[in-house]
């Protein structure tokens, strides 16, 4: 879901229904707006206001929860990463090409998320752990603790390469569809009643349609956020750097 197509129709659905519902006033008979239709209107619009608060906070706790399980992947893998290039320093000499190729896949990393380009086709460009793994189950240790490296640079690139391939599958979840849907609907029933009950002049116009603006920038922030390698709010890419500073070191 692209977020700022939502926000615009999210906006023009609430906003629309704010002017329908002004249109509406201004041709009702008088018996319909009198106060006991408008206590029953008040009383609608509170259930659907807390329906739609409720679903906005669990659109807001997920949208959270996969921004700071991101940036943890994220530190993850350059911890491992960081990790796997000292393991490879003290095997020796003979693993200075992977630590080599193990610096240009950290850098093409960074600028993946940097550029917001992070998709399954990407995994396919020839920069990925793979190739470090094929190297790795080549080397042939000749002591017991050549042995335990090279288990241990296996165990760290089998767990980056796991990272590797489960973040474009989280990048193409999001929110349901119809959960979204259901959302602008219930804001343009409220927006509705909101343009019945009150008078229509500019100042009342005025405010709906700053609010509507309000509520449409949320469902964008929103949704951005829950794709945090991809959106506008990405999550911090300073693990990697941080990382790169230190990789090659003897």
């Amino acid at each position: 879901m692209e977020p700022f197509a939502i926000g615009i129709v999210a906006f023009l659905v609430v906003f629309g229904a704010a002017l329908f519902g002004i249109l509406a006033r201004n041709r009702l008979p008088e018996h319909h707006l009198t106060p006991e239709s408008r206590d029953a209107i008040k009383l609608a619009t509170a259930i659907i206001g807390t329906l739609s608060a409720l679903a906005l906070g669990l659109l807001i706790a997920s949208a959270k929860r996969s921004f700071d399980d991101a940036g943890a992947e994220l530190r993850a893998t350059a911890a491992r990463i960081l990790l796997l290039d000292r393991v490879l320093a003290h095997y020796g000499p003979e693993t200075a090409e992977m630590r080599a190729s193990l610096h240009r896949l950290l850098e093409h990393r960074r600028a993946e998320i940097d550029s917001g380009t992070l998709n399954s086709a990407s995994l396919n460009d020839g920069l990925d752990i793979e190739p470090i793994q094929d190297r790795l189950r080549d080397l042939i240790p000749k002591t017991d603790a050549e042995r335990w490296l090279q288990a241990r640079a296996l165990q760290l690139s089998g767990q980056v390469a796991e990272t590797r391939w489960l973040r474009p599958e989280t990048e193409a979840g999001g929110f349901p569809g119809v959960f979204v849907v259901f959302i602008i609907f219930w804001l343009a029933l409220l927006f509705a009643s909101f343009g019945l009950l009150a008078p229509g002049n500019a100042t009342v116009i005025g405010f709906l349609l700053v609010s509507a603006i309000s509520v449409a920038g949320a469902l964008v922030l929103i949704i951005d956020m829950d794709h945090p390698y991809l959106g506008y709010i990405r999550v911090s890419d300073m693990p990697l750097r941080l990382a790169l500073e230190r990789l090659g070191k003897p």
